[in-house]
């Protein structure tokens, strides 16, 4: 039997960039998800900030004047990272797995580290997010967000017969190499496991339909900046039922 440990290096990173520069809707959930970090950025107001992977739209082209590292896996993303980067020197890109990298090598830890729609892209997600909380200074709070198993279009896709459970994988799952989606209870229990403590949570934009559909209503012109916008609104009066769940963790003493 292979009792190997699940490592982060096993995945096609290469091919992840390109399927997803190529996912219909990403680059509108991806502003969704950018917003909701820039609103926590704003309400911790860190002096030193971590991004863990920052696709093609790296947090600190928003954020001039703060000391920020990005630590990038995927070259390509790593690549234009740098590139965007030219004459920040507030800005350091790594491109590395953040399970490789040490206090040592970005300088010391950070007041807020953000794990954005990433843990369940990955292989170990409690060895991450431990790396993320030793990159965490005392005080400070690690940010993460993914996919919420009961999503108004999970639980849709359930009661329309199309799916078993709303946990049960899916073609876009599949092409991005994401090994799973989350419910509170599962995400609270691997922040545990690692040391970390909630301190806020929430969700955001509730997306009734798949990907692929909400593309389409998009390019029709049914789904307008408004509707989406106040999609993105009413998960303050239905958190459970958001596209992503978030929350901010602080490390628990030892």
């Amino acid at each position: 039997m292979d009792a190997r440990a699940p490592d982060p290096r096993d995945r096609d990173l290469a091919d992840y960039g390109e399927q997803y520069r190529k996912l219909p809707f990403e680059p509108l959930q991806a502003a969704y998800r950018r917003r909701l970090v820039l609103s926590r950025v704003r309400a911790h107001d860190p002096a030193r900030l971590l991004e863990v992977g920052c696709a093609e739209l790296p947090l600190f082209l928003d954020l001039p004047g703060r000391e920020h590292v990005v630590v990038e896996p995927t070259e390509a993303f790593a690549a234009r990272a740098r590139e965007q980067a030219a004459g920040r020197p507030d800005v350091l890109v790594v491109p590395a797995l953040l399970e490789d990298v040490g206090p040592g090598q970005v300088g010391g830890r950070f007041d807020l580290v953000v794990v954005s729609g990433l843990l369940h892209e990955v292989p170990d997600p409690v060895r991450l997010l431990g790396a993320a909380r030793e990159l965490c200074a005392p005080g400070g709070v690690v940010h993460v967000s993914v996919p919420n198993a009961r999503s108004l279009h999970r639980l849709l896709a359930v009661a329309m017969g199309l799916a078993a459970s709303p946990d049960e994988e899916s073609a876009t799952q599949r092409l991005l190499q994401q090994r799973t989606v989350y419910d509170e209870e599962r995400l609270d229990d691997e922040l545990r496991r690692c040391g970390l403590r909630v301190r806020e949570r929430g969700s955001l934009l509730v997306k009734p339909f798949t990907h692929a559909q909400m593309q389409h209503l998009v390019d029709t012109g049914f789904l307008t900046t408004e509707l989406l916008d106040g999609l993105d609104r009413l998960t303050a009066q239905l958190p459970g039922l958001g596209s992503e769940i978030w929350v901010d963790a602080e490390p628990v003493d030892a």
